[in-house]
Parts: structure tokens; C-alpha cells; sequence
């Protein structure tokens, strides 16, 4: 009943949220600078510029991960600095409905997966295999209907949208993210190696309906100058496409939150409605690249490996489960599929399942603990050429996480995080144990 009871009162202010949506758009406030940050608001700059059209943020992430197992032991520390930039060019310029973005990425550290843990999977969603300064997001979008419909143009990551699922963010191990067999394809369009291309997307007029849509250059960047910012068409780079078709029935008369793929400090209101809402969405996802590449096992009458298009697709879901007694402490359980074709990967099948917990205490209301467990299934093709290089594989790879985000501070949090990965790499290998600590800095 009280459950019930607080449904019914979460609809009652959405409906009064709603009909007061004229006046709340006059009165609207900008992120809380002052408080969510360390650098604060400059003297009621950063404020001033918001009113204006500008906004601008800055967060710092390192995680020092120590692993025992799986290739070799040993400990290693990785940085992850994000610059982001908004221009609202309706209050700009008069461009009613535009938007512009960039995000610059800058990663440092030697990569603990790399020389230690051998995971196809890969332990932390900041490893990556060069260190770099480079351009993530770069895009003009510009909306249509009332922000029902958008169109995006520019560097995009296609993971700033698609595949999603909130209640797993916090963790750290990469597949919770991109599936992983996506992510092992030939050159996608993900952290930290962003592509040119399209976006659309399309809401109904009560927000719970979406549909969005993506073409993108086959091959982010230049692979020959792997530090550098790149838009370049090259012969064989060809095309990717993504399609999503998703359900969120708690969005139901939320007509407030950006029709944007935008990572910037959040403004009190959508703060707010993060935090005392529950979360609820169901999707299904194709992708598929234009150009065909090396099957990695079948040949043709010459011995030569057959051209194949890469293509695959995913389900996912997410659902506050239960309130814990105090607004904004529940729990959310998830959940996601992904398959591919397997012809050219070493993974052809993903799952992911999890729960998280906010507000474990009533006395630590904006902490999150998060367990997450994925299995990944080695693709037969994948294993058959393997073995044919006599080298024994397992069915597959499974790793499980637990973290706890500790918020100290609304711009500091401390994250130790636990994950236990069993078969490395594919390989009969040792179990890897890989324990750490993410700090995570809102400058």
C-alpha cells in the first residue's frame, strides 16, 4: 500500500509539473555550480553564462585496479579528463531548437587489462590502448515538434545513446557499457573513438515511446594516427548503422529533460527527477556494417577467408524493483542480451544482469552499491581457429563486479569496486581478481 500510495502521489506531482511546465521554463535554474562543483561558480559566472546559452563542466576519474591472476599480476593506475562544451543557440543566436556540443576526452595510464588481466572483455570503461588528448563529441543538433524529433550531425559515439541501461552505469567493467561483442568488431563508434555521422531520433508526445536511428563512418579517426582527431572517409572504411526501439513507461509527462546526447552537470530540476524516480525501459537494437571483412575460419575455393558483413543485435530491460522506506532510496534490477554473428569476433553472444541499490543506508541516501555479473560466449568459429593453432579455449568468459559509490561530497565520490573475472581471455587460464578504487572529481 505504501508503495501504491507513493505512485499515486509521483503522479500527482507529474501532472502539476506538467500543467505548470509555461511557468517552469521562465524560471528555470542552472546547475548548482556552487555546491556540485570543486572549482564553484566564479563569482555567479558560470551561472551567468547559463542564462546566456553557454554552459561548460570539467570531471577527472582515475582508477588504481590491482590485479591477481589471469596473465600476470600486478597493479596499475588509468586518467580520464572530460571537457564539455553547450551552446544553446536558440538563446544565442534566435536558432530556435539548436544545439551545439563538443566533449574532449584526454586518457592516461598504462592499461591493467593489457598487461595483466588479458580479459576480451576488458575491467575498467577507461582503458584505453593509446594515451591520448582527442575529440569525442562534435555535433549541431537541432530539434523539431515541441523536441519530439531531432536530427544530429557530427562527431557522435553512438554508446552516449544506444545499448543503454542507467542502473548499470556505475559500473566499472567495460560490458556493461557496449556489449562486448559489439565492441570487438572491426571499429564502432564508442569510448573514446568517435566517428562522423547521423543521428534521428523520435519521441511520442507523452515521452514513454522512443525511436532512434544512427549512420555512421565504418572506421572512427585514422587507424594510422591513432592520436589523432580525425574525419575521414576512406576507401573500405563503408558504414555502420544502429536502430533502437525502446519503451520507458515512467517518463510518462516528463517533458522537460533535453532531447540531447549531452554529459554536462545537470540542472536542479532533472538532479531532482533522477534522483526521486524510479527507472524503468525496454529496448531492442539492430546493427549492422556496409563493408564486408575476413571471415576468421571459412575460405573460399582459393583458401581465402570469405567476406562477411558483421551485423548483430541486442535486448535490454530496467526496473525499479522495490522502495526502501526514504524518496530516492530503492533498488533496480537489469538486464541485456546481445548476438552477433560471430563470423569475424571472438564473442558472439553477451549477457548482463545486475542490481543496484540506492541509498544502502538512511544515513548515506546519494551512495550506490552495484553488482553486475556478464557472461560472454565464445563464438565456434572463434575457437575452431584457435584449436587449429593448438590452442586450447573454454566456452566462454564470465566475470562478476560489486562496487559501492561513496559519495563524501556532491563533486567527490570514492569507488572501490571488486570483479571477478574466470576465464581470461577465452583461455584455461587463472581465475583474475581484480580489486581497486575510482575517484571521481566534478571540477
Amino acid at each position: 500500500m505504501k508503495i501504491l500510495a507513493r505512485k499515486q502521489l509521483a503522479a500527482g506531482i507529474a501532472l502539476l509539473v506538467t500543467l505548470a511546465l509555461p511557468l517552469a521554463a521562465a524560471a528555470e535554474v542552472p546547475p548548482d555550480y556552487a555546491n556540485a562543483t570543486l572549482s564553484g561558480d566564479w563569482g555567479d559566472a558560470r551561472g551567468a553564462a547559463w542564462h546566456s546559452g553557454w554552459a561548460w563542466d570539467a570531471a577527472l576519474k582515475v582508477d588504481t585496479l590491482s590485479n591477481r591472476g589471469g596473465t600476470a599480476s600486478g597493479s596499475r593506475s588509468m586518467s580520464n579528463v572530460d571537457l564539455r562544451f553547450k551552446a544553446d543557440l536558440g538563446r544565442i543566436a534566435g536558432w530556435k531548437g539548436a544545439t551545439a556540443y563538443l566533449h574532449v576526452l584526454d586518457n592516461r595510464g598504462a592499461g591493467i587489462n593489457a598487461r595483466q588481466t588479458g580479459s576480451l572483455m576488458g575491467v575498467s570503461n577507461i582503458e584505453v590502448p593509446v594515451a591520448t588528448a582527442r575529440i569525442f563529441h562534435a555535433w549541431l543538433q537541432q530539434n523539431f515538434l515541441d523536441d519530439r524529433v531531432s536530427l544530429l550531425a557530427g562527431l557522435y559515439p553512438m554508446d552516449a545513446e544506444f545499448f543503454a541501461m542507467e542502473s548499470a552505469g556505475l559500473l566499472l567493467h567495460p560490458s556493461f557499457g557496449t556489449p562486448a561483442d559489439l565492441a570487438l568488431t572491426r571499429g564502432p563508434s564508442i569510448f573514446n573513438n568517435s566517428a562522423f555521422g547521423l543521428r534521428g531520433k523520435w519521441l511520442s508526445a507523452d515521452r514513454t515511446v522512443y525511436a532512434m536511428g544512427a549512420l555512421l563512418d565504418g572506421i572512427p579517426n585514422d587507424p594510422a594516427r591513432p592520436k589523432r582527431t580525425a574525419i575521414r572517409f576512406a576507401n573500405g572504411d563503408g558504414a555502420f548503422v544502429i536502430a533502437e526501439l525502446g519503451w520507458m513507461p515512467d517518463e510518462l509527462g516528463h517533458l522537460f529533460e533535453p532531447n540531447e546526447p549531452v554529459h554536462g552537470l545537470p540542472t536542479p530540476t532533472l538532479v531532482s527527477h533522477a534522483k526521486y524516480s524510479g527507472v524503468s525501459k525496454y529496448a531492442i537494437g539492430l546493427w549492422r556494417y556496409g563493408n564486408r571483412v575476413p571471415d576468421q575460419l571459412d575460405v573460399d575455393a582459393n583458401s581465402e577467408p570469405l567476406q562477411r558483413r558483421s551485423q548483430g543485435a541486442y535486448l535490454l530491460a530496467e526496473r525499479t524493483l522495490l522502495a526502501l522506506g526514504d524518496a530516492g532510496r530503492d533498488i533496480a534490477a537489469f538486464a541485456r542480451y546481445s548476438l552477433s554473428d560471430g563470423n569475424s569476433t571472438a564473442i558472439d553472444r553477451v549477457w548482463n544482469l545486475g542490481l543496484r541499490l540506492r541509498g544502502p543506508s538512511a544515513s548515506r541516501p546519494d551512495d550506490a552499491v552495484v553488482i553486475g555479473w556478464t557472461h560472454a560466449r565464445l563464438a565456434n568459429k572463434w575457437r575452431s581457429a584457435q584449436a587449429t593453432a593448438g590452442t586450447s579455449t573454454a566456452p566462454g568468459e564470465e566475470a562478476f563486479e560489486v562496487t559501492w559509490r561513496a559519495m563524501l561530497n556532491p563533486w567527490l565520490a570514492l569507488q572501490p569496486t571488486l570483479q571477478s573475472i574466470r576465464h581470461p581471455g577465452g583461455a584455461n587460464s587463472p581465475r583474475a581478481t581484480v580489486l581497486g578504487l575510482r575517484l571521481e572529481l566534478t571540477l
